[in-house]
């Protein structure tokens, strides 16, 4: 009987994979040896590999023009990212090697803007669209942005009020793009997005509200549903009614031109994820060929707004395995050196799973084990993986180090986690590690931050914190639950 987690693994899935191979019973991801990771810079550890950021923009892309080239399209094809998804200046600094645009959600992302433009990241050409509900900060610094030259800007209206506000803000003749408001699904607590306007009022709305108005000139119709991209009766459904939209809205706006069709693209969550990204793209294209075609009109220039997709692949956490508590007859909890809640907030508010795998001691016996966090939480837990409601890992032992590796959790994690600012139970965010290639090909790693430390909590909570707090909270340092 095969017993080894290594045999499990290749018994389970198709093993090795595109990013994940094994060498010297370790795992390897995109060629980094994570096990030389952790013995350089220890753990817990955040890792952002970022070649895989331009890696799935030019995927992305060449999809999207694969499909315009086959069915003749006539309209071009614009990739955004989605900032919300991460902010941090390494991911916009490598994206934006990519030709794209970006796309905000609020204030204080048009600050991030205006600096990529010093610093010469983005250009005039460089669309700025412009998201979520809009009030005085948000108006003012779009304001300032289009006053300051950037006419690519494109505000996208949310609520009927938005109009009024930026055109008080906005000097001269400005684009605008249109949100619909989209109907989730049944199984939704609501039947229609607090977010955009209703389909059916989008065309009174631009008679009576813009088509008057010579400052204002509607350029894009924006359309997203919260279940993202996919091959659903649902989601086909909400194209084809975003389409008519489209249609009945460019019959009287000669203006509009662009079809923002959101973001959406999920990202491998399991060994076994399989998603054909080419069909949905293709399709996606020919749809909105064929809907226009047949009404008689122009078809849209395509804009997409991928954040998940652009930078959730690139990054992974790595812990380690403190100390196994046997709390009944079945059930043995592995404590980790960290907490879910804090570095891996979806986990458990949303129950969403990653990709999991131990970094080294594959040529050993595995068992059945639960993964707990350092919080005194119940919810900090992690149980099982994607394919089944349980998690094997090699067997545990005390003198023999167990480091485990949670994958593709670069997107949204740190900022929902509240990174360099208070964590629950006052547990230390990892330390974060930048890992990109040279012209040659070589791996370079780099600090982008340290572990937080007992002086950063203090000065945060407004106490007077002493030089000898100051220092890095070690692993030994942190409290390991007891058997009692």
């Amino acid at each position: 009987m095969k017993t080894k987690y290594i045999d499990l693994i290749e018994q389970t899935y198709d093993f090795p994979q595109e990013e994940f191979q094994l060498n010297d019973n370790k795992l390897q991801f995109h060629g980094v040896d994570l096990y030389e990771l952790v013995q350089r810079y220890g753990t817990p550890l955040k890792f952002t590999y970022l070649p895989k950021i331009s890696d799935n923009i030019q995927r992305a892309k060449g999809w999207f023009n694969s499909a315009i080239k086959k069915h003749k399209y006539a309209g071009n094809y614009n990739y955004c990212y989605c900032t919300k998804s991460s902010h941090f200046e390494h991911v916009l600094n490598e994206a934006l090697k990519n030709d794209i645009h970006i796309e905000t959600s609020s204030a204080i992302d048009i600050n991030i803007v205006e600096h990529l433009k010093n610093v010469g990241k983005i250009t005039e050409d460089t669309y700025v669209i412009c998201n979520g509900f809009k009030r005085d900060k948000y108006i003012q610094n779009i304001a300032k942005l289009m006053n300051g030259g950037h006419r690519n800007c494109i505000p996208i209206i949310d609520n009927y009020e938005e109009i009024n506000l930026l055109g008080e803000a906005i000097e001269g003749k400005f684009q605008i793009g249109i949100r619909i408001a989209s109907e989730e699904e049944p199984k939704f607590e609501f039947y229609t997005s607090r977010l955009g306007i209703g389909y059916k009022n989008i065309v009174p709305f631009f008679n009576q509200s813009i088509k008057p108005n010579d400052q204002v000139e509607v350029k894009m119709l924006h359309f997203f549903i919260n279940t993202g991209i996919r091959d659903t009766a649902y989601y086909w459904n909400e194209l084809l009614k975003c389409l008519k939209v489209y249609i009945n809205l460019k019959k009287v706006c000669p203006t509009l031109d662009s079809l923002n069709i959101g973001g959406g693209f999920p990202i491998k969550n399991s060994l076994v994820f399989d998603y054909d990204y080419a069909y949905m793209v293709d399709e996606i294209i020919h749809q909105i060929g064929q809907a226009c075609d047949e009404a008689g009109v122009e078809v849209p220039n395509i804009f997409t707004e991928f954040g998940s997709f652009t930078v959730g692949e690139s990054s992974g956490n790595i812990y380690e395995v403190l100390y196994q508590k046997q709390q009944n007859d079945r059930e043995k909890w592995n404590m980790i050196n960290s907490s879910f809640i804090t570095t891996m907030p979806d986990s458990w508010a949303i129950s969403k799973r990653f990709i999991m795998l131990a970094i080294n001691r594959w040529n050993e016996e595995y068992e059945r084990v639960l993964l707990g966090g350092l919080t005194c939480d119940s919810d900090d837990y992690y149980n099982s993986e994607q394919h089944m409601n349980a998690i094997y890992l090699p067997k545990y032992k005390k003198d023999k180090p167990l480091y485990i590796g949670f994958f593709n959790t670069g997107a949204y994690q740190e900022t929902i986690g509240g990174f360099a600012g208070l964590q629950h139970c006052l547990i230390p965010h990892p330390k974060h590690i930048l890992i990109s290639k040279d012209a040659e090909g070589n791996i370079k790693t780099s600090v982008f931050a340290e572990q937080q430390t007992a002086g950063d909590f203090l000065s945060i909570l407004g106490y007077e914190s002493k030089k000898s707090e100051d220092v890095p909270v070690a692993a030994s340092d942190l409290p390991v639950p007891s058997n009692n």
